[in-house]
């Protein structure tokens, strides 16, 4: 019992982490699974493969290790959607963040007075990603399985009623539905009414040390060795990462690219600006997480190399070896800039109907050149959010990062002259994980703050500023570009 274990339930796989109390992790186990696009806009996965991504996770990890764990921390990624039956059954495949299909309507409900009230006071963006947005587009285009829905859960909510057959939900995942008051902690009257459901059909709203040991039945048999051992319900992966990232003080910023990508600040309150829509989700009942999401993070480097270069990234080395070609580009990559809005994006621009753009191409560029444009534009989209941040009164000093790219070298240092801040890998393990099992010793009360787990030592990248001054350039460009190609980017769509 010297360990916990952090487990992600996230987009691409679930990864659990074995966490010593000394705060450093000791092992890892990972399960993937499939996203399905049954059309264009959809995302969606199968909630039981989630589920047994889960189980086997926790039971590698107690089997490597030999030992049972101390307690078991979930964190999970946010707004994601499962209607589901008495039983507890899914009606349908959970609809993902990353779904696009409520497009139409989170565009027109931004535009009202109630968008701006649900935004404000729930902390939520509105945008096709938000669950009350989701559940809206079911009840206006499949009002058979809205009817026949007992609850609508979130893959965390179903998680936990496969472990202990009860409907509950953490303020932290309930902060990021856009159904959730995040100052009364109760569920909003005004959203629930916009998607026409009641708080009954929505789970229990419980801290995010909320804990049990009380497993079913059918569901102890398969985790046998889990008897007496406290789940502890967690917190959404982004929260959970700046907890992993030790960036949970004011000025502390926490960068995370994984499949998307975010940057985060610690708040004692919201910060609220509707035009960025910065969002506000709870790590505690007294500690806002504040900052914004891309949707093209880690998947636009795969796509790019997997579409473009025909090769397959399935480990780290792989990634490594196309970043590092990078190094020999000059910033800026000689003139090339690259929006990376493949999925439509989110933060800063809220635009669904967003298209990707490779701007500046000459017969000089080579493949390396428009890897490095990759990889900046991915960067400038996270520092569109940061500057947002800051002028909304969120001050950054210096940035704890996180998430598959950590690995590379040359993207830290690009990210430090953009930024134009210092760049800090605390812990190059998963951040989400790390966060949630250093949440369950304070807790369980095994340490007294979670800076005691700190490692005395991290790798830091210093920004260039001859560097960050062509950036500022760049940028300059890279935001106007969206500015002014926006109308086509709507156009574009008709000729699909």
């Amino acid at each position: 019992m010297n360990y916990f274990i952090g487990i992600d339930i996230g987009t691409g796989s679930t990864k659990a982490v074995a966490v010593q109390l000394s705060g450093e992790p000791i092992h890892a186990a990972q399960v993937s699974y499939p996203t399905y696009s049954p059309k264009q806009t959809y995302s969606e996965q199968a909630p039981e493969l989630i589920w047994q991504a889960f189980v086997k996770c926790i039971l590698r990890v107690i089997d490597h290790l030999k030992e049972k764990p101390g307690g078991i921390v979930i964190s999970s990624a946010m707004h994601s959607v499962i209607p589901v039956n008495e039983e507890g059954s899914p009606l349908m495949n959970m609809i993902t963040w990353a779904d696009n299909r409520s497009a139409s309507i989170a565009k027109a409900l931004r535009s009202t007075a109630m968008g701006e009230k649900i935004y404000s006071e729930t902390g939520t963006p509105i945008h096709a990603m938000t669950p009350v947005c989701k559940i809206k587009w079911l009840n206006e285009n499949q009002q058979a399985l809205f009817q026949k829905t007992f609850k609508f859960i979130s893959i965390k909510e179903f998680i936990w009623y496969k472990l202990f057959g009860v409907y509950e939900i953490d303020y932290s995942i309930a902060s990021a539905t856009g159904l959730f008051n995040i100052e009364k902690l109760t569920w909003h009257e005004d959203a629930l009414n916009y998607c026409c459901i009641s708080t009954h059909q929505l789970s229990q709203p419980v801290a995010v040390t909320h804990s049990r040991k009380d497993l079913k039945q059918d569901t102890a048999h398969d985790l046998k060795v889990l008897a007496n051992i406290p789940f502890f319900i967690g917190a959404s992966d982004g929260c959970m990462a700046n907890l992993g990232s030790f960036a949970v003080t004011p000025g502390i910023a926490a960068l995370t690219i994984g499949t998307s990508g975010a940057i985060r600040v610690a708040s004692k309150k919201p910060t609220v600006n509707f035009e960025a829509m910065t969002f506000n989700y709870l790590l505690t009942e007294d500690v806002y997480i504040s900052g914004g999401p891309i949707n093209n993070g880690g998947v636009i480097l795969k796509w790019y190399t997997e579409i473009f270069l025909r090769k397959t990234l399935n480990t780290s080395a792989d990634y490594d070896a196309i970043l590092h070609e990078i190094k020999s580009i000059k910033p800026g990559a000689e003139g090339l800039i690259f929006l990376p809005y493949l999925l439509g994006e989110r933060a800063p621009i809220w635009d669904s109907e967003a298209s990707g753009t490779f701007f500046g191409i000459r017969n000089f560029h080579t493949q390396a050149h428009f890897t490095r444009a990759v990889v900046e534009g991915v960067s400038m989209a996270l520092y569109s959010i940061a500057a947002a941040m800051e002028s909304s009164g969120l001050d950054i000093e210096q940035v704890h990062v996180s998430g598959g790219f950590v690995h590379s070298e040359e993207w830290l240092q690009i990210l430090a002259d953009i930024f134009n801040k210092k760049i800090c890998l605390i812990n190059a393990e998963d951040a989400s994980a790390v966060g949630a099992a250093y949440l369950g010793f304070k807790a369980s009360n095994l340490i007294a703050d979670y800076k005691d787990l700190k490692p005395q030592e991290d790798v830091t990248y210093i920004p260039n500023l001859t560097n960050h001054a062509v950036y500022k350039k760049a940028f300059a460009i890279y935001e106007s570009m969206y500015k002014k190609l926006k109308p086509e980017m709507e156009a574009v769509l008709a000729l699909r």
